[in-house]
């Protein structure tokens, strides 16, 4: 699907479960393939990221087995990859790239690793950086800078690492390479990223210490298979939640979402701005916090100050957090967030780009925006500059807009959210 076109919504209502968390599905298929024995992934997302991932270590060697219902892994250990007799292509997946890098750094063979045209122009040097500290040797194009990169892996030393921006995926990376490396590797955070890794680690058998924004991990021990179950993802539940609250007749229930305190940034800040969400039925899958969100539209929205203490928790919800800016009372600033220009698009840019065609007030900065909301939105013709989340905002947007809206490029939907149109057409009148 090239372009779609969406009118204005009357209601909102119905209730749905939202895909199987991205971030946490890449990280399954790797901890797995590092691990002794099988492993068996439920509910995993069958979506064009993950399955780069899974593409990757069959390259590398691993079985992996998809019967429709489960993922089976039947894992090589820490030292059990083998060389790729070819290119590994990671598609449109910066987290395949980076925490592949950490695996490949400790395992002595060579590899390379490239993208689709977008990610080769996604920073790599805050991954080269710490790896090559830790004894690896690596490559990349433009002064190592951007993809491909070809990583010859060594015999890996540990080291202490105060990350200068925060980053799940340098963060992983690290951490992964610490499995390979004699003694314990330390990341430093800036502010708390995303813990998936910390969190799921463990549970392989790897030895992990967290204090604060300290993280540890032991080198040299093995991992073991288990069975895991991935919870709902909230980023994808996001453009949900927003559309809910922003269309008058609305009332909608997200069931099994994923509420990790390092990912649900945007619920703080939507119910700083009044916003009607209730959480429900809290419980734990795989190490993972998981809940029902119910969402209620009608209440009027008031602007919110927020600083890039905050970003590191909302970085994926950006686009659609500008949308819901733009129908509140009041200037909404943001700043803090200078990461996300090298993301799948620079996304301060591109939101503010295309929300600017539908009439939106907002003034641009290097590391952020200022949105004047309570601003009627009109119908234009939209680009998503291929990025899924980008595609997504703009089909919410366009559900408050008048007249209709046409978004061009939302192929790129698939690559987390395999069915959001058909699940929006669903919930829509």
């Amino acid at each position: 699907m090239d372009r779609i076109e969406l009118s204005k919504a009357k209601s909102f209502k119905g209730e749905f479960s939202p895909p199987p968390d991205k971030s946490i599905s890449h990280r399954t298929v790797i901890f797995s393939s590092l691990s002794k024995g099988k492993s068996i992934i439920k509910n995993f997302l069958r979506a064009e990221d993950p399955l780069r991932t899974i593409n990757a270590f069959r390259t590398l060697g691993v079985n992996i087995k998809d019967t429709g219902d489960e993922i089976i892994i039947d894992g090589k250990g820490i030292h059990g990859l083998r060389e790729p007799d070819s290119i590994i292509d990671c598609g449109n997946s910066g987290t395949t790239m980076r925490l592949l890098s950490g695996v490949l750094s400790g395992n002595p063979f060579f590899s390379v690793l490239t993208g689709d045209e977008s990610l080769r122009q996604r920073p790599m040097s805050r991954v080269i950086i710490p790896l090559r500290q830790m004894g690896a040797e690596i490559m990349a194009r433009c002064d190592d800078r951007y993809p491909p990169i070809g990583i010859r892996g060594k015999r890996l030393r540990a080291i202490q690492y105060t990350m200068p921006v925060a980053s799940a995926q340098v963060k992983s990376a690290i951490l992964l390479a610490g499995l390979y490396a004699e003694g314990e590797t330390e990341v430093i955070e800036p502010l708390k990223s995303r813990d998936h890794t910390e969190r799921m680690l463990p549970a392989f058998g790897a030895e992990i210490k967290i204090k604060d924004l300290h993280i540890k991990i032991h080198g040299g021990i093995e991992l073991q298979g288990l069975e895991m179950y991935v919870p709902g993802d909230f980023s994808s539940a996001a453009f949900f939640i927003v559309g809910a609250l922003l269309i008058r007749d609305s009332e909608i229930l997200i069931k099994g979402v994923g509420i990790n305190p390092t990912r649900t940034g945007l619920l703080s800040v939507l119910q700083e701005m009044g916003a009607d969400i209730r959480i429900s039925n809290i419980k734990e899958a795989s190490g993972e916090p998981v809940a029902d969100i119910y969402c209620k539209g009608g209440r009027e929205l008031k602007s919110i100050h927020i600083t890039k203490e905050k970003i590191p928790s909302l970085i994926d919800e950006f686009p659609i957090l500008c949308v819901a800016a733009t129908q509140a009372a009041g200037i909404t600033t943001i700043r803090g967030a200078e990461e996300l220009r090298v993301k799948e698009s620079d996304r301060i840019k591109t939101i503010t780009t295309e929300l600017r065609k539908m009439g939106a007030e907002i003034e641009e900065f290097e590391d952020g925006l200022n949105i004047t909301g309570r601003r009627g939105l009109k119908g234009a013709v939209t680009e998503s500059y291929k990025d899924h989340r980008i595609a997504m905002a703009l089909s919410i947007a366009a559900l408050i807009a008048d007249r209709t809206t046409t978004i061009n490029d939302v192929s790129s939907v698939s690559i987390s959210f395999p069915g959001f149109f058909e699940i929006l057409r669903s919930l829509t009148t």
